[in-house]
C-alpha cells in the first residue's frame, strides 16, 4: 500500500477525490537512475493523488543505483524493482508490474502543478486517448520559456510529447500500442507516434528540471532537434543516447 509518509514536500490534498467505493484508478511509474536527491518534490505532489484517492500504487524502477533509492521506496511504500538501465526497458517494466487501469508515467525530476489531480480526474473518461502535460522549466528568464514553448507547440502541432511532460494512459490504450520499446533514447517519441491521433494536452503542468541544460538552453534545444531529425532518418537509438550524452 503506498503512504508517501516520507515524501519531501507535500502539499495539501485537492477537492477533487475518488468515491470510497471505487478502487484508485492510477498506477504512476517512476523511472530513476541516482535519482535519490532530487525526486523528493515529485513524490510529494504525488502524494495529492494518493489524497484524492486516486493513486493506487507507486511504482519505482531503477536503473542500478548507489544512492539509496531503494529504502526511499520502501519507507513510502512503492513498489520497487531494479532493471538495467535502459529508460524504455524501465518503463516498460514499470508497466509491466501495474495492476490499475490508468498509468501514469514521470521522471523523477518533474514535479506537476497543484492542479494535476482535477485534470487527470477529467481525462479519465477518455480511455481512448493518453494526455500529457504542458511543459515549464524551474528557471525564469527567456530561453527557458522558448524552449518550452517550442516543446508545447512541437507536442500539439506534430504529436510527439516527450517524456518530460509524463504520460497519462490506460492500460488497454498502452497495450494495443506496443507500449514503450526497450530503447535508452527516443522511446517516448517511439510510443508517441504510435498514439498519433490519440493524444490529448491535459489543463495542468509538468514543471521539469532546468539543471540538465546547464545554462546551454539554445545549444541543447538545437541538439534536441537534431537527435530527433536523426531518429526520424533511422539512426539508432544506441548511437542516439551516446550522442546525447556529450
Amino acid at each position: 500500500m503506498v503512504s508517501f509518509s516520507h515524501a519531501g514536500n507535500i502539499r495539501g490534498s485537492t477537492a477533487i477525490t475518488t468515491p470510497k467505493d471505487m478502487p484508485a484508478p492510477l498506477s504512476v511509474i517512476i523511472p530513476t537512475l541516482n535519482a535519490a536527491d532530487i525526486i523528493g518534490p515529485t513524490l510529494g505532489v504525488l502524494a495529492e493523488g494518493l489524497e484524492a484517492g486516486l493513486v493506487g500504487e507507486l511504482i519505482i524502477i531503477d536503473g542500478g543505483s548507489k544512492d539509496g533509492i531503494e529504502e526511499i521506496a520502501d519507507q513510502i511504500g512503492a513498489r520497487f524493482k531494479v532493471v538495467p538501465a535502459c529508460r524504455g526497458g524501465q518503463l516498460a517494466a514499470g508497466a509491466a508490474m501495474a495492476n490499475r487501469p490508468w498509468l501514469l508515467f514521470i521522471h523523477a525530476d518533474t514535479v506537476l502543478s497543484s492542479d494535476w489531480v482535477t485534470a487527470v480526474h477529467s481525462h479519465l473518461g477518455q480511455p481512448e486517448n493518453a494526455g500529457y502535460f504542458r511543459l515549464r522549466f524551474n528557471a525564469a528568464g527567456f530561453a527557458p520559456r522558448f524552449v518550452a514553448g517550442w516543446a508545447n507547440l512541437r507536442s500539439r502541432g506534430f504529436g510527439l510529447p516527450y517524456g518530460d511532460q509524463s504520460l497519462l494512459i490506460s492500460q488497454r490504450l498502452y497495450q494495443s500500442r506496443g507500449g514503450f520499446p526497450n530503447q535508452p533514447l527516443m522511446e517516448d517519441v517511439a510510443l508517441a507516434r504510435r498514439l498519433r491521433g490519440n493524444l490529448t494536452l491535459l489543463n495542468a503542468e509538468a514543471v521539469t528540471d532546468s539543471e540538465k541544460f546547464d545554462g546551454r538552453w539554445f545549444r541543447r534545444g538545437a541538439k534536441n532537434i537534431w537527435i530527433l531529425l536523426r531518429y526520424f532518418l533511422g539512426t539508432s537509438p544506441e548511437k542516439l543516447a551516446d550522442l546525447y550524452r556529450r
